[in-house]
């Protein structure tokens, strides 16, 4: 290139519109020379990490009127002044100070205490988030120290559920449209055919929240949020681009480094030593596991006990109950409870159109049938019974190894007795099973359908077989009929009060997923459910049923929002629908 020594390129600028006006844009990137910039679909890779980060502190600050994060104030209610808009909101001046009257978009006192309240009462799993107590100042009635995943958190999860008794319903429902938007853009698992109905729907949740907020509230980061739904249409779900890993792996190698002066090399040096460590782990070592082999399907590899084992003895029914429980799920068993209910339709003609009837007497007889039934065939030379089948069905040591805290398959599971002295909350659970709907006492012909089962662990138990052992747990599961119910934004509620299931508590450790409750701030009595992520862990599951999980992870965007048209009305159209009511307001020096 030829030019004088010394200059700098000049970079191509637009030249005056031939009205003599100025135009709008200065400068034109110099990414516009090349020539197949103008042929690429996607020319930013936008990061919905700081995106995300970036709204939840504008909406969290200008709720809560936190100094530096608000985007209301003095000079953006003097901006509304001057365009003409709300001038109801206009600063009333004082002798000292001057108020600003309180908009839709502030919260009262009182509601400013209740959500701190809400936020400090909540208790996430273990490894979800950080302690959400420490972003709580009671004393000043605000967030603080939020980081990008508290911001993460906050946003998909926390603020929908403390927002749900604050504000007016129109402002209230416009910001957890807005929140439930970027749940479904991170979603593991998107339908691309919802993905045109979910931006028609962010652009009328964008067009709600500039009826109630101010318009010093749209800045960049608002605009941006248009384009991330094309995004994942060309680029694919969010997970993949943002920079989450990034920021972790950079602490990583941060951390490498002793040496200030040499960086680089200390980065070098313990990358290869971590390397070779990690070969001789995976390679040189055995990963079987001493003195409790694997048998059958029970992998108890990915299963561990985090705290001490106390010796139980248990008889009776409740033993009978946990081990019916691994009976039924255990695949080698499935042609002997047909076997079993095809014996007693013949022995109680009275009763084979009962189903309800039938699954209770099988239920109280089965466990005796099977053992007895099992050592006959073992009578035979020919037999085929394997050995997982053999152990379990000669019954379980009653001598039972109970523990309060237990892991499977990476997931950490507490009993409720533990979580009420800790700052984690491990202990609810999720099970999505095929069960006999009974609408009453008397309904003789329950149908058998999928049901979503909710419920609190309180005791885990390890079932002693002999050979091997398999993790129990025993929950106090949420009444179906009166005790679940779903909102209008898809929530579920459940009252943890309402027990019921009382006849059937156990489930096997590896088929629950697990949850974890924040209380409704509408009603004490109703917690809303929160699904925790799935754990990336080393198991030979089916693919298609790893998908359904996720779907269940994440319901659709579209599907959880109501109707605009529902609460567009909701308050007038004149100007004083921007003013709370009351005489509170923010007072701001001159």
């Amino acid at each position: 290139m030829n030019r004088p020594f010394g200059k700098k390129n000049p970079s191509p600028t637009y030249k005056g519109l031939e009205d003599g006006s100025r135009p709008c844009w200065k400068k034109k990137s110099i990414f516009f020379d090349l020539e197949y910039w103008k042929f690429l679909p996607v020319r930013h890779n936008l990061d919905v990490m700081h995106i995300e980060k970036n709204v939840c502190d504008s909406i969290i600050g200008t709720l809560f009127n936190i100094p530096g994060k608000t985007k209301d104030g003095v000079a953006a209610r003097l901006d509304m002044v001057d365009m003409g808009i709300r001038t109801g909101l206009a600063p009333e001046p004082g002798k000292k100070k001057d108020k600003l009257p309180l908009a839709t978009w502030n919260l009262l006192v009182e509601e400013k205490r209740a959500m701190c309240m809400s936020f400090f009462s909540m208790k996430g799993p273990y490894r979800i988030s950080s302690n959400i107590r420490n972003l709580v100042s009671l004393d000043d009635l605000r967030l603080v120290g939020l980081k990008s995943h508290d911001c993460h958190m906050v946003m998909q999860h926390l603020l929908p559920i403390a927002i749900r008794s604050s504000l007016e319903k129109p402002v209230r429902y416009a910001i957890i449209r807005f929140c439930l938007f970027f749940k479904a853009i991170c979603s593991k698992v998107i339908d691309v055919r919802e993905l045109k109905k979910m931006q028609e729907d962010l652009v009328l949740t964008v067009c709600e929240l500039e009826k109630y907020f101010p318009p010093s509230f749209f800045d960049i980061m608002i605009h941006l949020t248009v384009h991330l739904v094309r995004e994942v249409e060309l680029c694919g779900p969010v997970f993949f681009r943002w920079m989450y890993p990034f920021e972790r792996y950079m602490k990583t190698l941060k951390g490498y480094v002793r040496n200030r002066n040499h960086p680089e090399g200390c980065i070098a040096e313990s990358y290869i030593a971590e390397e070779a460590v990690e070969f001789c782990s995976e390679r040189a070592l055995s990963e079987d596991t001493v003195g409790i082999p694997s048998v059958g399907i029970f992998d108890v590899t990915c299963n561990k006990p985090l705290s001490g084992a106390t010796i139980v003895s248990v008889y009776g029914r409740e033993l009978e109950l946990a081990h019916l429980c691994v009976l039924q799920n255990t695949e080698e068993a499935r042609p002997y409870f047909e076997e079993h209910m095809e014996i007693l339709k013949h022995t109680y003609p009275r009763f084979k159109k009962n189903e309800n009837w039938l699954t209770n007497k099988q239920n109280l007889t089965f466990v005796s049938w099977i053992k007895e039934r099992v050592l006959e065939e073992l009578g035979n030379p020919n037999h085929g019974i394997s050995e997982t089948l053999r152990w379990i069905a000669d019954g379980p040591n009653p001598d039972v190894p109970t523990f309060c805290s237990y892991m499977v398959n990476g997931v950490h599971f507490n009993t409720k007795e533990r979580d009420n002295v800790r700052k984690v909350q491990n202990s609810g659970v999720f099970l999505n099973a095929r069960a006999l709907q009974v609408s009453s006492a008397k309904d003789k012909n329950p149908k058998l359908d999928d049901m979503q089962f909710y419920g609190v662990i309180t005791s885990i138990w390890e079932m002693d077989y002999q050979q091997f052992r398999i993790p129990v747990f025993k929950c106090d599961w949420v009444e179906n009929a009166k005790g679940i119910i779903v909102d209008e934004f898809g929530f579920t509620l459940v009252n943890l009060n309402r027990i019921g299931h009382v006849a059937d508590p156990f489930v096997l450790g590896k088929d629950v997923k697990q949850v974890w409750y924040a209380s409704d701030p509408l009603d004490d009595d109703w917690s809303v459910v929160i699904q925790c992520p799935d754990r990336d862990y080393a198991h030979d599951g089916d693919e298609e049923e790893e998908l359904d999980n996720l779907e269940l992870e994440q319901q659709p965007f579209v599907a959880r929002m109501p109707a605009i048209e529902s609460y567009d009305n909701a308050v007038g159209d004149d100007e004083n629908r921007y003013l709370r009511e009351g005489n509170e307001g923010i007072w701001v020096d001159k």
